[in-house]
């Protein structure tokens, strides 16, 4: 109960100051209806929050409990002080999810989930939590098996868990922050002028920028770049096959039917 509590606050809250943010300051003109994609988009994480509580017994988190109650996993067999083992478990869980990240871009079959979250025509706080539940859960899984292998202490991972929901919210949404500043931020984490090129319509610009929370595996796996061609106005979001708002139920079926092919 504490560990949905401290989920949920940190889930609202850095959805209501983005959402405010987006307001006050936007980075981009929208082009499709807000109300409309709100809906569908949370829609799909109420959808994903369900799908993962019925079909997996166990929580990366209470999972991670029971890795340190039984011994398993390489850091319980190692001797290191707090601070270092929380450090490692979120910086390897955050390796993880950037490989990850890149397989369901180049695994045909992975990119037939993933490219729901990718069909958003706009990009903004929601488009953070705009992913496919069979998507959520095989991330999940993932995630589950990295705890078993690493023994991750289990309020490192609650924590890496609130930090990459809240670096998602936050680099998916529609927001300006001056340039000078982007620069120094984006040293160390993902802005949303960084990953909004990975939203491009342009697919060899979609094929950068991976990281969700720090911006340093791009960089050092070359994957990374700066800025869109077109621009952060001139550039298109979304996908080439997929140019119409899509509504809830079809987000689900997406992966579904026939796919396009990636130019």
């Amino acid at each position: 109960m504490q560990e949905a509590g401290i989920r949920l606050a940190g889930f609202f809250g850095v959805l209501l100051i983005m959402a405010l943010w987006e307001r006050m300051a936007p980075r981009k003109q929208r082009v499709d209806i807000l109300g409309r994609r709100w809906k569908d988009n949370l829609g799909l994480v109420a959808a994903d929050t369900l799908m993962v509580r019925l079909l997996i017994p166990v929580l990366p988190v209470s999972l991670a409990v029971a890795a340190a109650e039984n011994g398993w996993g390489l850091l319980n067999y190692i001797d290191l002080p707090p601070p270092a083992s929380w450090l490692i478990t979120v910086m390897v869980l955050d390796f993880i999810v950037y490989i990850q990240h890149v397989l369901f871009h180049v695994l045909p079959l992975l990119w037939r989930l993933h490219k729901v979250h990718h069909s958003d025509l706009d990009i903004d706080v929601t488009t953070g939590i705009r992913f496919h539940p069979f998507e959520i859960l095989i991330s999940t899984g993932i995630k589950l098996v990295a705890v078993v292998a690493f023994g991750f202490p289990a309020g490192a991972v609650l924590l890496f868990e609130v930090l990459l929901n809240a670096a998602s919210l936050f680099n998916h949404s529609n927001v300006y922050i001056p340039l000078g500043l982007d620069r120094m931020i984006r040293l160390l984490i993902v802005t949303p002028d960084m990953h909004r090129v990975h939203h491009s319509i342009i697919m060899k610009e979609s094929d950068r920028n991976f990281g969700f929370s720090f911006s340093w595996w791009d960089r050092l796996f070359g994957t990374y770049q700066a800025q869109p061609s077109a621009g952060h106005d001139g550039m298109t979001i979304g996908l080439a096959g997929i140019r119409r708002p899509n509504s809830f139920f079809r987000l689900l079926a997406m992966p579904f039917v026939k796919p396009e092919s990636r130019p």
